[in-house]
């Protein structure tokens, strides 16, 4: 029976692979948009539902107008690059929501949240725009699906695991479970930040395409770092350190210049 689920898995990364359009990252993604779209819009249509939306009518006309000018960016990339029917399949929408939390956030096919608690650290329309190109980027990249079918793999793994140490004595099965099950943890926060670093990078790109600072980016992330925050050691954080993404971010800037100039 473990090698049948071996052979799934073998087969599932192998018809299952894909790439990321700028940043040329391998990714597993077997969920397609058809089963996570519907799902997703009426998830954040019950969110707006149940949480309040601003009522300062210039800060949510500017987040309105930033996401649809970085959205715009985006869906003429994906236009000039042969993905229009993934294009066809956003919904892009921006809504600013009363929140005190430093937070923001999108949504599989383009559901974009801002929380008013952020906009002191974004401080300008330049931060707003980098918060929302990196918030953007992730519906782009798609890592929402990425991390489900991640999820399913560890799930089929799992089973592997359990299968494969059933004949076992139970000290053995205690020994791998505890390392498969530690390992598969650090191994989806490594995921994590994968996710983020790329959404940073791309995100970037997008905002300098829609014709905003990227040098704010850089500057979002040191505001943030003057907040303070937790000092638990960056490999055990679903995202990466301030200062790691305040050195990618400076360090990706002329490239992410020169690819906004090229996709524009």
């Amino acid at each position: 029976m473990n090698k049948i689920i071996s052979s799934i898995l073998i087969a599932t990364f192998l018809t299952a692979c894909s790439t990321v359009p700028i940043t040329g990252r391998k990714r597993l993604n077997f969920v397609s948009d058809a089963t996570v779209l519907p799902t997703s819009f009426s998830q954040y249509n019950t969110f707006l539902k149940e949480n309040k939306i601003s009522t300062n009518v210039s800060k949510t006309q500017e987040i309105k107008q930033i996401g649809g000018r970085i959205s715009k960016a985006v869906d003429k990339f994906m236009r000039a690059n042969g993905m229009s029917s993934e294009a066809d399949s956003y919904r892009w929408e921006f809504n600013l929501v009363e929140d005190e939390q430093l937070n923001a956030w999108c949504m599989p096919g383009g559901k974009v949240v801002f929380y008013t608690g952020i906009l002191p650290v974004a401080k300008n329309t330049d931060g707003i725009a980098a918060i929302m190109g990196h918030e953007v980027a992730h519906a782009f990249a798609k890592h929402g699906q990425e991390r489900m079918s991640s999820s399913q793999i560890q799930q089929y793994a799992g089973a592997a695991v359990a299968i494969g140490t059933s004949t076992q004595d139970e000290k053995t099965q205690q020994m791998w479970n505890m390392a498969y099950g530690l390992g598969s943890q650090l191994g989806m926060l490594k995921y994590s930040r994968t996710h983020e670093t790329e959404a940073d990078k791309l995100g970037l790109v997008f905002m300098i395409m829609a014709g905003y600072r990227g040098e704010e980016a850089v500057a979002v992330w040191q505001r943030m770092k003057s907040l303070g925050g937790s000092s638990q050691p960056e490999f055990l954080s679903t995202h990466p350190s301030n200062d790691s993404r305040i050195a990618t971010l400076q360090s990706y800037l002329p490239e992410a210049k020169r690819l906004a100039a090229k996709y524009k």
